[in-house]
């Protein structure tokens, strides 16, 4: 078992990563001292597949579980789901022991984490991430969000969890599509910091489409470690460093917003914008063609798509105007020198915009 720290002074908190370790999740609470109350926000399947389980593990170290079912869709990171989350959390809680946990991806993450920040002006909450993209990303660094329908996390704060507990055999029930979503986060954590699991990526990609446990769970503790890294010394992107988990989240959350958040889920929409922004950096004379190509193929390798139908360029361009860390007209994108080597800059042309994204884009 892999246990990370996230250092944040007094809201400091474990990432643990293991194998086969859900029965202990109720050990790891007893440490924390958040009350003895769980109240479970998740969706309906893993509720049934893993629900037994994770209660026996609670259970069997005194806690009081209850379940809450929200639907398994963007549909629940809203400002109205949150409000019936609250509403049937406040009808639960009767001994003010209460704390959350987050058993699912990175909607039900986001939605509990926010719950979790507002309820009687914040009360502890765990996550226990079940997608590879909630394991190596969502989970970690405390940014809770939900959505309205003028662009993806507009309302929320930062409210960091007591523990990321990241059970590797959980995604085992993965299918494919989830699975590449995941990786989009892994391949970029891979290109903004760390060459070698680059090229662990590109070797082992066979181990890592088949869900070997060993793959997995090497990806998840390296991503982990990189995330805390950065959250550690960036908690508010005041300095300027976490804004490097962004590289290809502008044009991506663009995508997604243009296409109405149906034509392309959150790691395809970030593979595009990854392919996008690495071409945007060969434009600007940051990196070679090499590179953008070894992006470009390793993204493909992943089962995530590499060309952009169905979504209009003038949309992406409106949409990726709504990106919260625009001053503006000002534009802040994260680009590349090479694999690890990062530079942001602001004010990027945009017709050199137009064009990365053009590249990418098959005819109408």
């Amino acid at each position: 078992m892999h246990r990370i720290k996230v250092n944040l002074g007094p809201r400091s908190y474990d990432i643990v990563i293991g194998r086969d370790i859900l029965n202990r999740l109720g050990q790891e609470l007893l440490k924390l001292k958040a009350g003895t109350d769980a109240y479970i926000i998740t969706n309906a399947w893993l509720k049934n597949k893993y629900g037994a389980k994770l209660t026996r593990a609670l259970a069997g170290c005194g806690f009081n579980p209850h379940f809450k079912i929200v639907p398994d869709s963007e549909k629940s990171k809203s400002l109205e789901a949150a409000g019936l989350v609250i509403k049937d959390l406040a009808k639960w809680d009767k001994s003010r022991k209460v704390f959350i946990i987050a058993f699912g991806g990175g909607v039900v993450g986001d939605l509990a984490g926010f719950v979790a920040s507002l309820y009687k002006r914040g009360v502890g909450y765990v996550q226990v991430p079940t997608t590879l993209l909630a394991q190596v990303d969502s989970s970690i660094g405390g940014k809770t969000a939900v959505d309205l329908d003028m662009g993806k996390n507009l309302v929320g704060a930062f409210y960091q969890p007591r523990l990321v507990f990241s059970e590797i055999d959980l995604l085992k029930s993965l299918d494919k599509k989830q699975l590449a979503s995941g990786m989009a986060e892994v391949i970029k954590y891979a290109v903004i910091k760390d060459p070698g699991l680059f090229a662990f990526l590109e070797n082992k990609y066979k181990d890592v489409l088949n869900k070997k446990p060993a793959a997995l769970e090497k990806i998840v503790v390296s991503c982990s470690t990189i995330k805390a890294g950065i959250v550690s010394r960036d908690e508010k992107e005041a300095a300027g460093l976490r804004t490097l988990l962004n590289f290809g989240h502008t044009i991506g959350h663009a995508i997604e917003a243009a296409g109405e958040y149906k034509a392309y889920n959150h790691g395809q929409a970030v593979g595009l914008g990854m392919i996008a922004a690495s071409d945007l950096s060969r434009r600007l004379g940051l990196t070679g063609p090499e590179t953008v190509l070894r992006i470009s193929d390793l993204v493909k390798s992943y089962g995530l798509p590499v060309k952009l139908k169905g979504v209009s360029l003038e949309k992406i361009v409106k949409a990726h105007y709504r990106d919260k860390k625009f001053i503006g007209k000002e534009n802040k994108l994260v680009l590349i020198r090479g694999l690890g080597q990062t530079r942001i800059l602001r004010n990027v042309p945009l017709n050199l915009i137009k064009k990365s994204i053009q590249d990418i884009t098959l005819p109408l």
